[in-house]
């Protein structure tokens, strides 16, 4: 049996993935393979590189000292520029590579403990691509790189920005390489806001993360009788924004301990009814 782990995307909603992981380790479930898109990247890096997930807690340490200003630096100059036409993105990029810089644990993707594909998307032709060599931190940041929001990476003369514009939850790539067992670790949306993201970027994040749910629905749809396919629910009710990182202690939490109750009841009846019913997890 080989088991992959498939990370989506989700900005700061990633943080829901580290208590599933946190659920995952305490019942012993580890992959031979993984796969991440989007913020999803990111944390499928760390697992490419602890695949055991004994440094769990430093991956949840990360997560709770981020904030918003250090992967979404305010810089009016900048985003003066991208919105005249004269830059390409309204954000830089230097705070999300310091932090890659000081966390990656390997150097290139063909040097982590276990295989990790991250997934990109060429600007020009909207083509997948799927990154499992060559620089780990470039290849992140180009699955990461939110359109109009950080700017492009240029791979091997590819001009890259997102992998959740054509493939945000990788399941078919972990299908294409084999798996027999497949988690996925979705990040959610927020479902019970009480009012409208007030901010561009709060807007854009959450039009994003609403796209990025549909798109899930979709491949599970097709997927679920190809192979044993473990969706572990997101969230909800959900009312944290994914462009806000102050509430990354609460998602661990939160996420740790309907992930091991979620884990429990997969044990005893197996697929839970609300996979069967095309991710209607949304009770509230």
């Amino acid at each position: 049996m080989t088991t992959a782990f498939v990370l989506s995307g989700g900005a700061s909603l990633g943080a829901v993935q580290v208590g599933m992981l946190h659920a995952l380790a305490e019942r012993g479930i580890h992959p031979d393979l993984v796969f991440g898109s989007s913020a999803g990247a990111i944390n499928a890096a760390w697992v490419a590189g602890d695949p055991h997930l004994d440094r769990i807690d430093d991956l949840a340490a990360l997560w709770t000292g981020l904030r918003s200003r250090t992967i979404f630096p305010v810089r009016p100059l900048t985003g003066l520029l991208g919105f005249l036409g004269q830059r390409d993105s309204l954000v830089p990029p230097t705070g999300l590579r310091r932090l890659l810089e000081k966390h990656v644990t390997f150097t290139r993707l063909e040097d982590a403990s276990i295989p990790i594909a991250v997934i990109a998307t060429e600007v020009t032709t909207g083509r997948e691509v799927v990154l499992d060599h060559g620089s780990t931190v470039d290849a992140v940041l180009a699955s990461a790189a939110i359109p109009a929001v950080f700017p492009p990476v240029t791979i091997d003369g590819r001009v890259l920005m997102d992998g959740g514009v054509v493939n945000n939850t990788p399941i078919s790539n972990a299908v294409d390489a084999g798996a027999t067992t497949v988690y996925v670790l979705p990040t959610g949306y927020a479902c019970a806001l009480d009012h409208a993201p007030r901010s561009a970027l709060g807007m854009t994040l959450q039009a994003v993360s609403l796209l990025i749910e549909q798109q899930l629905i979709r491949d599970v749809e097709e997927f679920q009788d190809q192979v044993d396919l473990r969706v572990i629910p997101p969230l909800c009710p959900q009312r944290v924004l994914p462009a806000d990182f102050s509430h990354a202690r609460e998602l661990i939490d939160r996420a740790k301990a309907s992930g091991v109750e979620w884990l429990d009841r997969f044990d005893r009846i197996g697929v839970p009814p609300e996979q069967q019913e095309n991710l209607g997890f949304h009770r509230h």
